[in-house]
């Protein structure tokens, strides 16, 4: 064995040689780096591991800060373990649920034998805060995946359980913080005195564990109510208490049993019924001239509105759709963003005083040329379309712009329903694993890209940094304010996904900045039982990314 080894930082694009056998801790002192929030982990030849990972042969390292997302969730899993570590030692015969991403936060399902109160809050904070001034060393242990099982069986922890006898992988990592164990899926921070800032609130029936701000991370992100989201989300908790599923071992389980045909009928009846209901909304007030539906990338928009559709036709009310891209400005008169290059999606890209112009002449009885944009030219033409509204007609608007008010600012209100749809994954991986649902819509948007744009897994995620600003700025300040929320999300997609999300992933070189992400999703793709697409009916919203759908789009 060599007595040193080559190492090449990205974070300074320097090269020296190291000891073999040198942690990433040891690796990161010899190069001099300073990180203010930081490492709380590493890309090793582009793949994140933890820092107390010890290197043999020749890498590339690239040591991560909270900047970082992966940074970030390294921390959030780390406080997790911390969290779940203080209400076991609080309540003994307790339960955690890492339940939902929401207001800049994760809400936790806490069973403490009693409802949750403003006491409970303050005794887990401060037991929380003990446990990181203790600076407690946290464990990673790898050992026979038969033998994680019977440690978590004998803990009494089910979920992880099903979890671990459903993938088949022969060695399982679990993490040991004083006396207690647990199991996270991906990297962890060494040491409890890594945690330099955490929030703890009392939320509905649960609380709400708050995380750095990955823009600042000395503060802690801001705290924005969604009381909607939050609906959505126990909506769906709901519907998954009908079909008895709320992890991917309980999937899995369901899948082995042969109950995916049930699996995907009831899922697919109970969306519909939600979109139903949505058009009833509608109808029943009949003050409604148009309905706005906004949404961020591959939240299965075009599809909620074909199928929205069709059940406010079933209503006796005749749906008529009008593109928001066919009111951009002439390409001279859009904005630029910070880096000089043409910005589609500023809201100024859009010819407002135009839209509402028309809008309020359509409302009023009146026959209106549509605008045509012709995105050759770069111009905006005239279509030789007349549209005039009959009694039964009602105006369908869908844009990421659609619950701007300002992008209707001149239509009353009460003219006017508003509709958020995204993608918001419910199924955890086990009690203490919470999926991003941005996770969904990326597996979603890779499949789709590939199929009808001709794009790399690779080219996707390079691009999806830049789509998230983007709706983070003109998309999610304005959810609150619809009049009903839509999740997209199928209880069994990503198993439907799996089958050509995988492959598709495989195909990211190991040597680019974004196989690291795409390993993360295969690692993630892989606690998955697939399902073959041919099971979904034609009308599934999943049809718009994976193809074979009845609708025209």
């Amino acid at each position: 064995m060599k007595d040193v080894i080559q190492i090449r930082c990205k974070n300074n694009k320097k090269s020296q040689e190291v000891p073999n056998g040198s942690s990433l801790y040891e690796i990161f002192r010899a190069f001099n780096l300073e990180m203010d929030f930081g490492p709380v982990s590493a890309k090793v030849n582009n793949k994140v591991v933890g820092m107390e990972y010890r290197v043999y042969k020749n890498k590339d390292i690239e040591f991560l800060d909270l900047h970082s997302a992966s940074g970030l969730r390294t921390y959030t899993r780390s406080l997790f373990l911390v969290l779940c570590k203080a209400v076991h030692d609080l309540y003994k015969g307790s339960k955690v649920i890492i339940d939902t991403p929401i207001s800049n936060g994760y809400y936790c399902n806490l069973k403490l034998g009693h409802a949750v109160e403003d006491a409970d809050v303050e005794k887990i904070r401060t037991r929380m805060q003990a446990i990181i001034d203790e600076k407690l060393p946290i464990e990673r242990f790898e050992i026979p995946t038969e033998e994680a099982i019977e440690l978590f069986r004998h803990l009494g922890d089910e979920a992880k359980v099903k979890l671990l006898e459903s993938i088949g992988s022969l060695y399982t990592i679990y993490y040991k913080l004083d006396d207690y164990k647990d199991y996270y899926y991906g990297s962890m921070l060494t040491n409890t005195s890594q945690l330099h800032l955490f929030g703890v609130e009392k939320y509905y029936d649960g609380i709400l564990l708050r995380v750095p701000s990955q823009e600042n991370p000395a503060e802690l992100g801001k705290l924005i109510r969604q009381d909607k989201m939050f609906d959505v989300f126990k909506e769906h908790h709901r519907w998954q208490n009908i079909l008895g599923i709320s992890t991917i071992g309980d999937f899995n389980a369901a899948i082995k049993k042969g109950f995916s045909s049930d699996l995907i009928h009831v899922s697919e009846a109970l969306q519909e019924k939600k979109i139903a209901k949505i058009a009833d909304m509608i109808v029943e007030r009949n003050n409604v001239k148009v309905v706005l539906i906004a949404g961020p990338s591959s939240s299965g928009k075009t599809t909620f509105c074909k199928r929205l559709s069709v059940q406010l036709l079933a209503s006796g009310v005749k749906p008529i759709q009008i593109s928001l891209d066919d009111y951009f400005v002439d390409r001279l008169k859009t904005p630029k963003d910070a880096n000089g290059e043409l910005d589609f999606e500023n809201l100024h890209a859009v010819n407002i005083p135009l839209l509402n112009s028309q809008l309020t002449a359509l409302f009023a009885g009146e026959t209106v040329e549509l605008p045509k944009y012709n995105f050759h030219t770069g111009l905006s033409e005239k279509s030789g379309v007349e549209l005039k509204l009959e009694d039964n007609n009602l105006l369908i608007l869908e844009g990421i712009h659609a619950l701007n008010p300002s992008l209707t600012e001149q239509i009353p209100d009460p003219q006017k329903f508003k509709v958020y749809t995204s993608a918001l994954t419910t199924i955890l991986l086990d009690d203490h694993n919470y999926i991003p649902t941005t996770d969904n819509r990326l597996l979603r948007r890779i499949v789709r890209d590939y199929k009808y744009r001709g794009y790399s897994a690779q080219e996707t995620i390079q691009r999806w940094a830049s789509v998230r600003a983007g709706e983070n700025k003109w998309i999610f300040p304005y959810q609150e304010i619809a009049d009903v929320m839509f999740n997209s999300a199928m209880l069994f997609e990503f198993a439907v996904l799996k089958t050509q999300a995988q492959e598709l992933l495989e195909q990211v070189p190991e040597h680019c900045d974004e196989f690291a992400e795409a390993y993360r999703l295969r690692k993630f793709l892989a606690y998955l039982s697939p399902l073959p697409q041919n099971a979904l009916p034609p009308t599934s919203l999943l049809r718009e990314f994976l193809g074979g759908s009845s609708f025209e789009y």
